[in-house]
């Protein structure tokens, strides 16, 4: 499997869907699917029976997962921008926008 331009605790901006335009920290990236979970972005709604831990039950909203190729990485300069990769002065890979030249 390819590398992701998609970390944990990324900021992301959504570029397609209901979503459009929104911008969230990424929670958690499925590797096998391609896909992330990004708060307060794609929220549906998941009927729950009642549990002990829920004894009430009902209809609980949740953040669902939104496939990566329709997120954007937003740099520290609030703009979304592509990602690459070099080697920075240590011989390390990083991360870096395409658009501003920081390195992520």
């Amino acid at each position: 499997m390819s590398k992701l331009h998609i970390k944990t605790g990324d900021t992301v901006k959504v570029l397609s869907g209901t979503d459009n335009g929104k911008t969230g920290k990424v929670t958690s990236v499925v590797l096998e699917k391609g896909r992330a979970f990004v708060e307060g972005i794609n929220m549906v709604s998941k009927h729950t029976k009642p549990s002990a831990a829920n004894p009430q039950g009902g209809i609980v909203k949740r953040e669902s997962s939104i496939h990566i190729s329709n997120l954007m990485v937003v740099d520290s300069k609030g703009q979304a921008s592509r990602i690459g990769r070099k080697l920075n002065e240590d011989g390390k890979l990083v991360r870096y926008s395409k658009k501003t030249g920081e390195v992520l």
